[in-house]
């Protein structure tokens, strides 16, 4: 059994709405046996991992999973569960796992849920499927079995964000803000386009750079705050010992020596009361040092958030109470034994590391046993990375320590801040500043990204909520900092629908984000070329803060292979489903494929709006899917005919459609009609020889509507759509000398078949011939079913291959069609040609003048390229192609 690839759903999928891994998996020699078919597996299984006994599996009750090995089931599931135990183990909280098969005997796809900010790029999941798989294979024969649970955990550890920037994505989440995690950094970003933020740690984007150098520098944050007249410790900069000395003698023992840029209490000395103890920690690491008189009292953190305080905690040094039975070195392993200490700030405290010097201070090693009662400090600072504990006093803060630390914060220029004292008692005012000589409580230091652990899960007293006072601050007035969305799927249609929807909301004054099959548009700008309909290229539009409304073209492979792209959308379209892609990726069936469609309709938010075509059986089905009729979605049909059952019923109930009638694009809201534009003036309708665009016409004028866009604004950039210019490649009309030229991305026989209805009705069937292409990596059947469609559409032809054969031999697609094509039309004129510059060159010397050639193509800008050096430009379908188009109209009306 091995694992042959993985990988990652990075949000909501066709399997559940988090992040999951997908690993196949190829059973190899256990493939066709059962759990029951190996003596003693399950007991055996049980006893290295007892907590499996606790797994429902279909059962929905605990045992459900044990029962299934005893009666028998098959080791893909088997290592399914092995995986999510072995999560469970390392503190990964995740349940959801599923087992399918992958179409092929005896390879299965495992599908487990992943933390949802877990690291883009962590092992973490593989590694875990990979120990499940080897530790199943250990006990099926019977070898020795341990999964190696602390190296996991290590590694899950490191790929987890910390406490802080947890708290931080627990309360944007809260309230409805987008969160995702940057890289294996704590860098996020909140909220999408023009009200995205981002927070890294407890820093965000509002957090001034010469503020983050002042807290940085410890001395210049002392002179700035003295100057200030805020009470400051005495004491000054050193760049030799011989001067740390000498501010030793100034200052008088005891003194603290830290460097000048130091963090986390690193290399940080207290307790220095000699010439020769402050020497040598002037030459420890962190090179230039302050040297300051070590006040008594105790050491607060008081945080500072948007000029609020958020909370107060005092800091304790890390320490152990002796119990007059074990060593000090036992006593500091039970206290790391405690699950909420890790490595680093990966939880809440962090594992202690005795400071030998300082217990040799207290006269006392590692092997002592402490006295019962007996308090033994492990480290001098009382920071919490160094393993110091705290206790919340917020309630105690004194209104004038209060007003003091805000004033801090705002001479600094920070708008978090955390700020350190030294004093007897936070709930005591703070003696006003005078002489140096005189001070006995202060402000210590001052910190730009302050951790949030101590106040968030503090060892004695009441957690605050840090991390939502820095969202609050960032997202005020209850903002849920997302922009207008809409996600565009469906089989045929949707780039057209998408770039005609970004082009109205474009005329609302909104600068639009659109992602498309053939790039990436930020306010009608390209800012990336090439296949963009999956979740990166969604991140790419959400991501950017200048866009203020999002339209993303959501394609079945970036769904199936990456999920989406985004959690929720305002505005879900739904243009048709048809039997393209078959056989790839597991879909064997037209309802595979409108399982895959539909999850752009359930992730539509509760208050949106699903814009779906009436004319489609398979779409008139996804309003009854259980995960879209959750949410309370407003229905808005589109199609031919308001006649049709689906849009009378739904008119009969007050519901809103978009439809043709007599020539025109109507708005029908209940018994009302809105007459919205002649067919005949429809931009790329041709004047209704493509009934296609009309209907794609209808479902974007849905969605800009939907996403706020007035009725006045729609139909003056609807007339305003220039196809060549804002919808390149789809339906677009050129004309080289006197042949008339239609590029079409058509490569699916439903799309075919209404391309050449358009060209018929446009010149009439003897004019049109075509330079082809179809993509390999569809069914020898479906292209089969393309070619057919082509021999009764066109009877001269120019075969060419896309340069991505997807997987086929070299001729064999083009084999393929010309042999279907002569079987459909024996009397068919075909010709191949090497690659798409020579077949256009070819299809242009077969034609003659009044013949329109149908360009299809695999890339874009390629064919366009080529057609403006052979001299095409735009074109219009003729003064007797529009009177035939304008006579099926009439005839249709």
């Amino acid at each position: 059994m091995k694992i042959l690839t993985v990988r990652r759903l990075r949000g909501p999928n066709v399997h559940l709405a988090r992040p999951a891994v997908v690993a196949r998996l190829d059973l190899g020699d256990l493939a066709g046996r059962e759990t029951s078919d190996v003596e003693g597996f399950p007991e055996r299984l049980l006893r290295v991992l007892p907590g499996l006994a606790e797994h429902h599996c279909a059962a929905g009750t605990p045992g459900g999973f044990v029962s299934r090995m005893r009666g028998g089931t098959y080791f893909g599931h088997v290592t399914e569960h092995v995986c999510i135990e072995l999560s469970q183990l390392i503190g990964r909280d995740v349940s959801f796992g599923r087992t399918v098969s992958a179409g092929v005997p005896g390879q299965y796809d495992v599908i487990v849920e992943c933390p949802a900010d877990e690291a883009p790029g962590s092992l973490v999941p593989e590694s875990l499927l990979s120990a499940a798989v080897e530790l199943v294979l250990a006990v099926v024969t019977g070898s020795p079995a341990e999964p190696p649970l602390a190296e996991l955990r290590a590694l899950a550890d490191r790929a987890a964000t910390g406490p802080s920037t947890s708290a931080i994505i627990a309360a944007a989440r809260r309230r409805g803000i987008p969160v995702e995690r940057l890289a294996d950094l704590s860098l996020l970003r909140l909220g999408w386009g023009n009200r995205r933020r981002l927070a890294w740690a407890a820093m965000t984007d509002r957090t001034g750079g010469v503020g983050i150098d002042i807290a940085g520098d410890k001395q210049i944050t002392r002179e700035l705050l003295s100057a200030a007249g805020v009470p400051v410790v005495p004491g000054g900069t050193a760049t030799s010992a011989t001067e740390a000395v000498g501010w030793l003698q100034r200052l008088g023992a005891p003194v603290v020596v830290k460097p000048r840029h130091g963090r986390q209490g690193e290399n940080v000395v207290l307790n220095l009361i000699d010439d020769a103890a402050v020497a040598e920690a002037f030459a420890g690491p962190g090179g230039e040092k302050v040297i300051e008189r070590q006040l008594g009292g105790r050491d607060y953190r008081v945080l500072v958030v948007d000029a609020e305080i958020v909370a107060a905690a005092e800091r304790i040094a890390a320490h152990v109470v002796g119990d007059g039975e074990h060593t000090l070195a036992e006593l500091v392993e039970l206290a790391n034994a405690d699950p909420r200490r890790g490595e680093g700030h990966a939880r809440v405290l962090t594992r202690i590391r005795p400071d030998e010097t300082l217990l040799a201070r207290q006269g006392i090693t590692l092997v002592t046993v402490p006295a019962a009662g007996r308090e033994v400090w492990l480290r001098d600072t009382a920071n919490l990375s160094t393993g110091g504990t705290s206790r919340d006093v917020t309630d105690r803060l004194h209104p004038d320590v209060a007003r003091l630390c805000l004033r801090v914060a705002a001479l600094v220029g920070l708008d978090v801040a955390g700020i350190d004292l030294r004093m007897p008692d936070i709930a005591e005012p703070l003696p006003p500043a005078g002489d140096p000589d005189e001070v006995t409580a202060g402000v210590i230091e001052v910190n730009a990204v302050p951790g949030l652990r101590m106040h968030l899960a503090p060892m004695q007293g009441r957690a605050r909520d840090a991390g939502d006072a820095i969202v609050r601050a960032m997202f005020p007035a209850g903002s849920d900092g997302r922009i207008p969305t809409a996600s565009v799927t469906g089989t045929n249609g949707k780039t057209t629908v998408a770039r005609l929807a970004a082009h109205l909301l474009g005329g609302a004054g909104l600068r639009v984000g659109l992602t498309c099959t053939d790039g990436v548009s930020i306010d009608g700008r390209e800012v990336y070329t090439g296949d963009a309909t999956g979740p990166r290229s969604a991140q790419m539009v959400l991501g950017d803060p200048g866009v203020q409304a999002a339209v993303l073209e959501t394609a079945r492979g970036g769904i199936l292979r990456r999920g989406l792209g985004y959690d929720w959308s305002d505005v879900g379209v739904v243009t048709n489903i048809t039997g393209d892609h078959l056989g790839q990726d597991g879909l064997d069936s037209i309802e595979d494929v409108a399982h895959v469609k539909a999850l752009v309709a359930e992730r539509v938010k509760d208050g949106g709006t699903l814009v779906l075509n009436a004319d489609d059986p398979w779409v008139r089905t996804l309003p009854e899917r259980p995960r879209v009729r959750a949410q309370h979605k407003r229905i808005v049909w589109f199609g031919e005919d308001a006649r049709q059952p689906v849009v009378a019923a739904h008119l009969a109930k007050g519901g809103a459609a978009y439809v043709l009638q007599d020539g025109w694009l109507v708005q029908a809201v209940g018994a009302r009609r809105t007459l919205l534009m002649r067919v005949a003036d429809l931009p790329g309708a041709f004047g209704g020889a493509a009934p296609c665009m009309a209907l794609n016409a209808l479902a974007a004028i849905a969605t800009a509507r939907a996403m706020g866009a007035s009725q006045e604004v729609v139909l003056d950039r609807l007339a305003r759509f220039d196809p060549p210019v804002h919808n390149p490649g789809r339906g677009t009309l050129l004309r080289c000398g006197q042949v008339a030229l239609f590029m079409d991305y058509a490569h699916n026989p439903a799309a075919l078949a209404a391309t050449l209805r358009t060209l018929h009705r446009l010149y009439g069937p003897s004019r049109c011939l075509a330079v082809v292409t179809l993509p390999g990596d569809r069914r020898d059947d479906l292209i089969a079913a393309s070619a057919q469609v082509l021999a009764d559409g066109v009877a001269r032809v120019v075969l060419h291959e896309d340069e991505d054969l997807r997987g086929r031999s070299p001729g064999e697609v083009a084999a393929l069609v010309e042999r279907e094509m002569r079987l459909r039309r024996p009397q068919m004129r075909t010709v191949r040609a090497a690659d798409h510059r020579e077949a256009v060159r070819s299809a242009l010397e077969m034609a003659v003048p009044g013949d329109v050639l149908l360009v299809l193509y695999e890339k874009m800008a390629p064919m366009l390229s080529l057609l403006a050096e052979l001299g095409a430009v735009p074109g219009d379908p003729g003064p007797a192609a529009t009177r035939r188009s304008m006579v099926v109209s009439s005839i249709k009306e």
